[in-house]
């Protein structure tokens, strides 16, 4: 493959999460491994989130003292911005104005992950914008709704991924008019998670998640569908019990009589923040696991999208099985050994019982499962492919 001048776009210093970040490391590691100059920049009008304060700011430091160390520990030193268009005069940091134009200008392609990116007057000129959707859904009703602000940004990219790989299949409802959807995957550098080590004793399954999020909450032919996985997460609060072992939640719930509810049902909540606030931290919580129950968002579930969760996905590369919410993914890999789906509490104890049964086994195949279908630059080449970069 010749080399190629390549644009990551994110949010990743702007929200400094943990599980956010290593999203978009995976692309820009993925991208350099396959031999690419690779850049990343954040170019935005939102206020960036300080996790030192807890809250939206106009004072980018952090974000941008988050991005330098990021670049050293990742190998992109020298080749990152931040431009804070939420204040006057749009200042830089990290490259100057004038080389983000010419990187728009000239690079082969600028990946606007998650479609976290305003379109700018400077990125108005390139062709080589490609669209990396990772929450499918919503964009495609409010396409189908005829709402204008979708169709002009969409128009804007040359080529559409999405982690949704089944919307293109007879059982997601939402028509998607003129627009060509390429399904894709979050790609993992899987030797940053691989581990021989079984996990520790007394580790159980575990996830991360926010618990009350709304804020895409979308109504469609008479139906409302919710962003928030909270619902999900009550609907099968009896897993653990039912399961016969604790199952541990790192989430923040305010509500003392839900605290109650998922403690009564042999749940252990922890608290997210220190593993939310360091990737590496994040990392280690994720291997000290014995894998992963989580469910999906409803939106994910009911518009049988084929969405996976990229969290899901660092627990397989680090041999930790995973039991997770149908969405239709397993028309496309897993629903077996090291990666089980549900739609009933007894599918959720039948996988339990199958992964004590043998957990070297659903380890190492939890691994086969990331390095055959998540493997980042596995992922990246296809999708680079097939955007006729």
């Amino acid at each position: 493959m010749k080399r190629k001048r390549i644009v990551v776009m994110g949010f990743m210093a702007g929200c400094p999460i943990a599980g956010v970040v290593w999203q978009h490391i995976h692309y820009i590691v993925g991208l350099q491994r396959l031999g690419h100059e690779v850049y990343y920049i954040e170019d935005s009008e939102r206020f960036p989130f300080d996790p030192v304060i807890n809250e939206p700011t106009t004072d980018y430091s952090y974000a941008a003292k988050k991005l330098g160390e990021l670049s050293r520990q990742f190998g992109f030193e020298g080749r990152w911005a931040f431009r804070a268009r939420f204040l006057p005069g749009n200042p830089c940091v990290g490259m100057d104005a004038s080389r983000i134009r010419d990187l728009y200008r000239g690079a082969d392609a600028i990946l606007n992950v998650c479609g976290s990116q305003e379109i700018q007057e400077d990125l108005i000129e390139s062709h080589n914008l490609i669209y990396v959707e990772s929450d499918p859904g919503v964009e495609q009703i409010r396409v189908d709704k005829g709402d204008p602000a979708p169709l002009d940004y969409l128009a804007k990219h040359r080529a559409l991924f999405t982690f949704g790989e089944s919307i293109n299949r007879p059982e997601f409802p939402v028509p998607l008019h003129d627009f060509r959807w390429l399904p894709t995957r979050q790609p993992v550098v899987t030797d940053f998670w691989r581990t021989d080590a079984p996990p520790p004793t007394g580790a159980v399954f575990t996830s991360v998640a926010n618990w009350n999020t709304s804020g895409k909450d979308i109504e469609w032919r008479g139906d409302k569908f919710l962003w928030s996985k909270s619902p999900e997460f009550l609907r099968f609060i009896e897993a653990p019990e039912a399961a016969g072992e604790p199952f541990e939640l790192a989430t923040v719930i305010h509500e003392a009589e839900t605290r109650s509810l998922f403690a009564a049902h042999h749940w252990r909540l922890s608290d997210p923040t220190r593993a939310s606030a360091n990737h590496d931290v994040y990392r280690d919580y994720l291997k000290n696991s014995k894998g992963e129950f989580t469910v999906a968002k409803d939106q994910y579930v009911r518009l049988h999208t084929g969405w996976f969760s990229d969290r899901s996905a660092c627990y397989l590369a680090a041999g930790r099985p995973v039991i997770t919410q149908q969405t239709g993914f397993t028309h496309h890999y897993g629903g077996h050994g090291g990666l089980f789906a549900f739609l009933t509490l007894g599918e959720v104890v039948e996988a339990v019982r199958e992964i004590n049964a043998d957990y070297p086994k659903h380890s190492r195949l939890a691994y086969e499962i990331a390095a055959e279908n998540f493997e980042a630059t596995k992922v990246l080449a296809d999708l680079l492919q097939r955007a006729g970069v």
